[in-house]
């Protein structure tokens, strides 16, 4: 496709665009004074623009000039038209990346002097990378791939995909150290987010991985950071169930006891709810997570962790003296939730609890609370 730029004309006398110069033209006459081969201008993957200069003196009279450009092609080598009329620039398009053109210039009168110009060959350039190309890199882990393309320049390096992820956030999720430190070297943005409120502290913390964490708090993360439903990085660390980074995190400055704004969960009350982990509760519990916290319900971590039929949750949180009579704001027990769930497993052992906490009380004030 050849998409028209600007203006003007140019003077020579010459031969046919499809003989080579110098060679007698139609009218008997011989190529004099061959104009220059046309100038480069912008080239790119797809595209090659060319331009010539003209003697301003050229239409006076009958003498108007007009300019033929020939590209050769590659294989026949013979020259073909590309461009035929009376501006002084066009721009050749639809062409392939990395492929060389060879283009020569054909000046004509209306007197009927033709000339043309010596060829000049020129290159197209490397097709840019894409963001796709730049988000495939870091799925694969492949480092030297992903410098070339963000060294290259062609694509921003916080980009999104197709589920709103940049290219840190999935080297986060991965876990890929070498990834997310090369990004973070070419200035991804630490506490950019997704459509829901994620960041790639987040990301990195729900799978569990504490050295990505570690280079996204020291490249400048906050803990208090949420996402849409109000959780932290802590909150998203309980469900990846590595301690080792959850007691790094606590550590570290992240709180604790922060509730979410969804349901009002704590990361001990989530941990509850979802996945029963007792080392992880552990570590909570150990940091100092209010045991008898309550969410929006009014719901304690031993109600969630009771109605969830987490038997050795509930059994920690009870020997770490959760109030096993506590009532949520529908005036339920723990015990009554796993009655109404029928997790027997739990309700044998609260019961249990419950009755030797009754005679614990008989043994010291001759009280007893009745189940």
């Amino acid at each position: 496709m050849l998409q028209r730029l600007a203006k003007g004309a140019h003077r020579s006398n010459g031969a046919d665009g499809n003989t080579p110069n110098g060679m007698q033209n139609n009218q008997g006459m011989f190529a004099v004074n061959a104009p220059e081969p046309p100038t480069v201008g912008k080239v790119d993957h797809h595209s090659i623009e060319l331009f010539w200069e003209h003697d301003s003196d050229v239409h006076s009279g009958d003498k108007r000039v007009k300019f033929t450009l020939q590209e050769e092609d590659r294989r026949t080598k013979e020259y073909k038209t590309v461009y035929n009329g009376f501006a002084d620039t066009y721009k050749i398009e639809g062409l392939d990346p990395l492929q060389k053109y060879t283009y020569c210039l054909q000046v004509s009168t209306s007197a009927g002097d033709i000339s043309i110009s010596p060829p000049i060959t020129v290159c197209t350039t490397k097709e840019p990378y894409n963001s796709e190309q730049l988000h495939r890199s870091v799925l694969k882990g492949d480092k030297e791939t992903l410098i070339k393309i963000l060294e290259s320049g062609d694509v921003n390096v916080d980009v999104t995909d197709k589920l709103g992820f940049t290219p840190l956030m999935n080297g986060s999720q991965k876990g890929f150290l070498d990834i997310v430190e090369t990004l973070i070297a070419h200035r991804a943005d630490v506490i950019m987010t997704n459509s829901i409120g994620k960041n790639s502290m987040m990301l990195a913390c729900f799978s569990g991985h504490e050295a990505v964490a570690r280079k996204l708090k020291e490249a400048g993360t906050a803990w208090d950071c949420t996402d849409r439903g109000g959780s932290t990085a802590l909150h998203w660390a309980v469900d990846g169930a590595n301690c080792h980074l959850i007691e790094w995190m606590i550590e570290d400055g992240a709180p604790v006891d922060i509730h979410d704004k969804a349901s009002e969960w704590t990361p001990l009350m989530r941990c509850a709810a979802l996945s029963g982990n007792v080392k992880v509760a552990t570590v909570l519990i150990k940091a100092g997570s209010a045991i008898d916290a309550v969410d929006n319900k009014g719901n304690t971590p031993l109600m969630i962790a009771a109605l969830n039929g987490h038997l050795a949750l509930v059994e920690l949180l009870v020997s770490s003296g959760a109030n096993l009579l506590a009532k949520s704001k529908h005036g339920k027990t723990a015990l009554e939730m796993a009655h109404s769930f029928d997790r027997r497993p739990v309700v044998k052992f609260l019961e249990s609890a419950i009755e030797a906490m009754n005679e614990q009380r008989a043994n010291t004030s001759d009280t007893s609370i009745n189940i």
